[in-house]
């Protein structure tokens, strides 16, 4: 198949041809409102979250779907009026370079598969929005962040939290040191997983709670403190070893950070906790939950309710990176604080692995 950039590069119009094009498609998403997006894997969080919240959004639009499989292709194209032309599979994915519909492919699947299908959004030209964990190696993450940079696309991790009223509060908290140095955060995220063969329990495809439930903590850790880990000791088990054979069920981690800043943190398939607390030397403030898709509520050692609303997250998110793409600006959630976290994450099973404290980096 020969797409666009190819089809320039081949005609006798040669280098003047494709700097024409790509000034023309700079101008169009400049004149741009609303930005198409392409939802790629529609299991349960396109399904219920993500196809929900475009239809709240006001920078983007439900413009196309990628699915392997052919019924739930038409379902949606019932459901939300896609056209054809705008549904891909993962044979024809790489099409989607000539379809100037469709802006922005949010990679919405197993975290094995995240690296392979963002590098092809990007070589196809596309903005990436890549959900969490960004991929479950640093080395895939690094390619997906070089694939993005050098196709001049934007490339944002859905870290929904980074886009949250009452997170960003606390954010604000420790830069303003409103209640003095960050001593210690206690972070723990978990709920109870009734499912017996999903991806999750797999390895291959990227599974285990560290990875999935794990990143909120580990994350909530970073922006908590503002600082990166430089050690952590960790501990996996199970109380389910019949379904979670190949990866941990439970993951307990204690992060060091400079200074002596330190965090104990947990995730859970085996059980529902949501809870971030932390202890500064003038005080406290703990959001519980932290990590909900609606309701974050909390408070202050001094009694300051922290329970500021939004309509739907997952629009304020999209919403938050369409406009950096429409308005060229940094995104909130760019690829290299995906990277971080994984980087923690590999030292985390390294620990786990060696039963003892690891350095990081």
């Amino acid at each position: 198949m020969v797409n666009r950039r190819k089809f320039i590069s081949h005609t006798g119009a040669g280098i003047a041809s494709l700097a024409l094009s790509k000034f023309a498609f700079s101008y169009m998403l400049q004149k741009k409102e609303k930005l198409g997006v392409a939802l790629v894997g529609l299991g349960y969080y396109s399904t219920d979250l993500l196809a929900p919240a475009l239809q709240l959004t006001q920078r983007c639009n439900l413009a196309g779907i990628v699915t392997g499989t052919p019924s739930k292709a038409e379902k949606w194209k019932q459901q939300y009026n896609i056209p054809d032309k705008n549904i891909y599979n993962y044979e024809n994915f790489d099409a989607v370079a000539n379809n100037p519909a469709i802006d922005v492919m949010y990679i919405v699947l197993p975290p094995s598969m995240h690296a392979e299908y963002s590098i092809r959004a990007a070589k196809a030209g596309k903005h990436v929005w890549c959900e969490k964990p960004m991929a479950p190696t640093v080395a895939e993450c690094k390619s997906m962040i070089d694939a993005c940079n050098r196709n001049k696309v934007k490339l944002s991790i859905g870290y929904r939290m980074h886009h949250e009223p009452n997170t960003n509060k606390i954010i604000q908290f420790r830069k303003d040191l409103t209640y003095g140095k960050v001593l210690n955060v206690k972070a723990a995220a978990g709920y109870f997983d009734p499912r017996t063969d999903h991806w999750k329990q797999k390895k291959s495809m990227g599974g285990g709670v560290m990875g999935d439930m794990g990143v909120y903590p580990l994350n909530a850790a970073r922006y908590s403190t503002g600082l990166e880990p430089i050690a952590v000791t960790a501990k996996a088990s199970t109380t389910r070893p019949e379904i979670y054979k190949e990866v941990e069920e439970t993951m307990v981690f204690d992060l060091e950070f400079p200074g002596g800043v330190t965090a104990t943190c947990e995730a859970s398939f085996g059980k529902s906790m949501g809870d971030l607390q932390v202890t500064c030397s003038k005080g406290w403030y703990k959001l519980s939950p932290f990590q909900a898709y609606s309701g974050i509520d909390g408070v202050t050692s001094d009694g300051i309710k922290l329970n500021a609303t939004i309509p739907n997250q997952q629009a304020r998110q999209m919403d938050n990176d369409a406009l950096a793409i429409l308005n060229n600006t940094t995104v909130i959630v760019p690829g290299e604080e995906g990277l971080k976290d994984i980087s923690v994450v590999e030292a985390i099973y390294r620990s786990v692995a060696a039963k003892g404290k690891v350095k990081i980096g």
